[in-house]
């Protein structure tokens, strides 16, 4: 086999292309290239959980997406900050460990999707997971990624979970089992006080391996597509293109916004949007860059009267406390606790299943954490988890380089807006509770002064952001909008499948790291029994 020739291409090492690139490397005999766009994941921001703060301004580690002017949030661009680095995004998020509701799984298996009913993925969930407090039944603890109780958290998190449970909320200790719904601290994907990121968890350990090629700092433009056949890929690396060819598949693992990128710049999609483009078609796929939803995420920002919030403590002294002993609020994710509610409803069918998500963050919060607001304060998060607005992606030019364009389409179905408002009230109502009497002082924002329901919808249109949620942009599917089938190999093209957050047809009931993981275990446990 030629230098340029491989069994499988991985391009993506996100969370789902680190797993792919783990599990199918495995097999000596299986020579393996891992495709990424950004550098290593060695900046110590990434390592230290309480770098999260920093990471969103580190440009070389970021997209730095933005969407369109949203027409329902006051015509603005809002940021999307995408991982572009070994782990993707799972080197830069908040490290929450959540799968989701089980409801969720069999709605996608409801859907025509065989073999993705919340029976069939738990135990790639339990693969994958080594969960350092929990054994049982939904809970793994000898897989690659470790899952902890976080080595610190903020008195006013504390304060935060017995306002909850004064306004009638229950408290749990696992969002991952039985009855996701209720307030707690969120697990994190840490071990020992550092981030445990898909790379740190799925690469780090085999870098060894011969079979194994990783190429950083490596930009895919497109798929060898022939006779309808996937062929390999062509790769700008070191300012030079390079054509590289796989034996068996090509894996799209680039993540919501690229997979279906790459896809249309390859010739699969929208027959006229790609003609517009004078791209040729390889494939009238019209599904792809279709049907994006994303968690709208809105933010409560209390002030605080007693010096106790991240935004007080020395970040000199937090550091070196960190960096010697791994310890202290440098192990801090940020967003320590929340939890999941739903809403009055009266569908009794799913009353365990929440529809609103809830971060609480012991400081002041705004705009990414781009914004550093002085005073001193603390935030609660909320978004509404089944969205019913639909986005859609689309090309900007043939230009590889030139970003897709972002049309999320936030509100456009009025029962989002009315949720959102909804979730606003419980944002409130669990910050006036006796618990934070000793701490709280003026709102901060959006202030005493918004009271109205015009005022507060106004609010959210002015203020809402992603939570950093993107998925759907190439769905499993059997319909014609699909783009993948059970399977997750692309309609229509042989030997090329998309393993990412893009497939999901519906947005999950939580945080989307976990999710991804889970769905590439699966896929690599597909590939290999067939192989």
């Amino acid at each position: 086999m030629s230098k340029n020739n491989f069994d499988f291409i991985i391009v993506g090492a996100g969370s789902a292309g680190c797993v792919l690139a783990n599990r199918l490397s495995a097999n000596p005999d299986c020579k393996v290239l891992l495709i990424e766009a950004g550098g290593k994941d060695s900046h110590p921001f990434i390592h230290m959980p309480a770098g999260i703060s920093k990471l969103v301004n580190i440009k070389s580690l970021n997209w730095n997406y933005y969407t369109q002017p949203e027409t329902h949030l006051n015509n603005r661009r809002l940021y999307w900050p995408r991982g572009k680095v070994l782990g993707g995004s799972s080197s830069i998020n908040a490290m929450c460990y959540c799968r989701g509701h089980k409801k969720d799984y069999d709605l996608w298996e409801s859907l025509g999707n065989d073999g993705w009913s919340f029976a069939d993925v738990l135990p790639y969930f339990i693969k994958s997971e080594n969960n350092q407090r929990i054994s049982n039944e939904f809970h793994g603890n000898s897989g690659p990624l470790h899952v902890s109780d976080l080595k610190y958290h903020n008195v006013l998190t504390d304060t935060f979970l017995t306002a909850c449970q004064q306004q009638g909320y229950n408290l749990t200790d696992d969002f991952n089992a039985e009855r996701q719904r209720g307030f707690g601290l969120y697990q994190v994907t840490q071990h020992n006080g550092s981030r445990s990121s898909a790379s740190q968890a799925y690469l780090t350990p085999i870098k060894s391996r011969t079979n194994l090629t990783v190429w950083t700092k490596s930009y895919c433009q497109k798929v060898i597509i022939e006779n309808n056949h996937a062929k390999g890929v062509e790769v700008i690396k070191s300012a030079k293109l390079e054509k590289v060819y796989a034996n068996t598949e090509v894996i799209l693992s680039g993540g919501a916004l690229n997979s279906p990128h790459i896809l249309m710049l390859s010739g699969v999609g929208a027959a006229q949007e790609l003609q517009a483009h004078d791209i040729k078609v390889q494939h009238d796929l019209p599904g792809v860059g279709k049907n994006l939803q994303d968690h709208l995420d809105i933010c409560l920002v209390q002030g605080c009267s007693q010096n106790v919030s991240y935004d007080r403590i020395s970040e000199i002294k937090a550091g070196l406390q960190y960096y010697l002993f791994k310890s202290g609020p440098g192990t801090s994710n940020a967003a320590e606790a929340g939890g999941f509610l739903k809403t009055s409803s009266n569908d009794s069918n799913n009353e365990e299943w929440p529809n609103l998500q809830f971060h609480f963050v012991p400081a002041i919060l705004d705009d990414h954490g781009r914004n550093r607001l002085k005073g001193n304060g603390y935030t609660l998060h909320m978004c509404y988890l089944r969205p019913q607005s639909r986005g859609k992606l689309q090309l900007a030019s043939k230009n590889p380089m030139q970003p897709i364009k972002i049309f999320a389409n936030y509100l456009s179905e009025p029962e989002d807006l009315a949720y959102m408002k909804k979730g606003f009230e419980i944002q409130r109502k669990i910050f006036s509770a006796t618990a934070f009497d000793q701490y709280r002082s003026p709102e901060i924002f959006p202030g005493n002064e918004i009271q109205s329901e015009a005022e507060i919808e106004t609010f959210i249109r002015n203020k809402a952001e992603t939570i950093y949620h993107p998925v759907g942009t190439c769905k499993m599917g059997n319909d014609a909008m699909a783009v993948v089938d059970n399977h997750l190999r692309v309609h229509a093209i042989n030997n090329l499948r998309v393993v990412d957050a893009s497939i999901m047809p519906n947005l999950i009931s939580g945080n989307t790291n976990a999710p991804t993981i889970m769905i590439a275990e699966k896929i690599s446990d597909s590939i290999l029994t067939q192989s």
